[in-house]
């Protein structure tokens, strides 16, 4: 999935000076704002600076809020600087009404997150059971939150548990279990006859309480209770251990989900986007990478961009749209995974494998005349990459 149409006021670097009680526009002020923003928030999925001026009685008034209290400094410095009077009404988050509740877990085995706070909104992205999310805001039933690799967006309060820091370091130390089949059930007993908890998705991780028999009892967020079959899943810093990302266990995982159903904004074994498929494809290598083909090609390192497919190894990116000219620059819009033999895998319609071979059956004339490059993250985690562990450090980083 290439750059998503947003569209939230809240995700845009806002420009637009409201002038209360004259029409003019202070251009020193609305400057100041425009670069700011581009230098802090240059990618509105990732970053929120919301501030505009308002002109009241003659003085101006910043208003709006971010969640970089360093671009809200350096917004004020440098109208200090031009020796701009300003009233700053600008709210740095998250919000002082959360109260401490800043962190959550996912408790469903996908949480939609979607552009505005409202269920018919567009499907942004989506969080996995047990991933860690920073809460921004709230807005009646809603959260505004913060994904592991740095999305902002909405969800839905019934897919999550909010936890203050305390909580959260408690549940982030306990010891956890990570399922490994595309997809599956937790039960309430440990036998697969028993009633279901919820369904699981690969990738879901659980806190683990124990063992019974062939399976695991593990516990929600919310403090549900469950078991999970032991071949179907794995301790979670065992799997990081043992875990060796390689270009076979790239290849292997990518065909598991073979047949899955493209679904914009999907980033689980339920349904994927293209760049969904390619982050769920490394995430269960270990790695998180980031959210959109836009976002994705501006990380690891560029391998090709002549069509030099013999150069490629399985596991390397390729990038499709429209290329860069003298009046606009490149513009990505669909991501595929190499896997040799001149074929790549890819979510469109569903997950297939494609070849560039013009002699092959599965031979896929449209998105060769529309390819733009390759790149390589194996060996390589340039960009916004982290290990899958590092989600749960308060930093969100190792």
């Amino acid at each position: 999935m290439g750059m998503k149409l947003i569209g939230s006021i809240w995700a845009a670097v806002v420009v637009t000076l409201v002038a209360a009680c004259s029409p003019q526009q202070d251009p020193g002020i609305e400057q100041a704002i425009s670069h700011t923003g581009d230098h802090f928030a240059p990618d509105r999925r990732v970053a929120l600076f919301d501030i505009w001026a308002e002109q009241a009685n003659g003085a101006w008034i910043l208003k709006g809020e971010t969640n970089n209290a360093k671009a809200k400094a350096a917004l004020m410095d440098s109208l200090a600087a031009m020796g701009i009077p300003v009233t700053d009404s600008v709210r740095v988050l998250p919000a002082a009404e959360l109260a401490g509740k800043t962190f959550a877990i996912v408790n469903n085995s996908v949480a939609n997150i979607r552009s505005r706070p409202s269920h018919p909104s567009q499907l942004a992205t989506q969080a996995l059971l047990g991933m860690p999310l920073q809460i921004l805001k709230k807005e009646g039933g809603w959260y505004l939150v913060k994904t592991p690799d740095d999305y902002i967006s909405w969800v839905d309060g019934g897919g999550i548990a909010p936890m203050n820091q305390s909580e959260y370091e408690e549940w982030a130390s306990a010891p956890k279990l990570i399922y490994l089949q595309t997809y599956g059930f937790s039960y309430q007993a440990p036998d697969v006859s028993s009633g279901k908890v919820t369904d699981l998705v690969a990738g879901s991780v659980l806190k683990m309480e124990g063992k019974a028999g062939s399976f695991y009892e593990v516990s929600y967020p919310d403090g549900r209770r469950g078991y999970v079959a032991r071949q179907e899943a794995n301790v979670f810093d065992q799997w990081q251990q043992e875990l060796k990302t390689s270009q076979t266990s790239l290849l292997e995982t990518s065909k598991t989900m073979m047949g899955a159903p493209y679904l914009w904004g999907g980033t689980s074994t339920k349904g994927m986007d293209c760049s969904g498929f390619t982050k769920t494809v490394y995430y269960m290598n270990g790695m998180i990478i980031p959210r959109d083909a836009s976002q994705q090609v501006r990380a690891g390192t560029r391998v090709d961009d002549q069509k030099k497919f013999d150069q490629l190894q399985v596991g390397d990116l390729l990038f499709f749209g429209e290329p860069a000219t003298n009046s606009r620059p490149q513009k990505v819009v669909h991501v595929g995974m190499w896997i040799g033999d001149s074929q790549f895998i890819h979510s469109s319609g569903r997950v297939h494998i494609s070849s560039v071979d013009s002699t092959a059956d599965n031979f896929d004339a449209y998105n060769l005349g529309r390819y733009l490059e390759s790149r390589r993250y194996l060996g390589d985690r340039q960009g916004n990459i982290m290990p899958v562990g590092a989600m749960y450090a308060l930093d969100g980083r190792n």
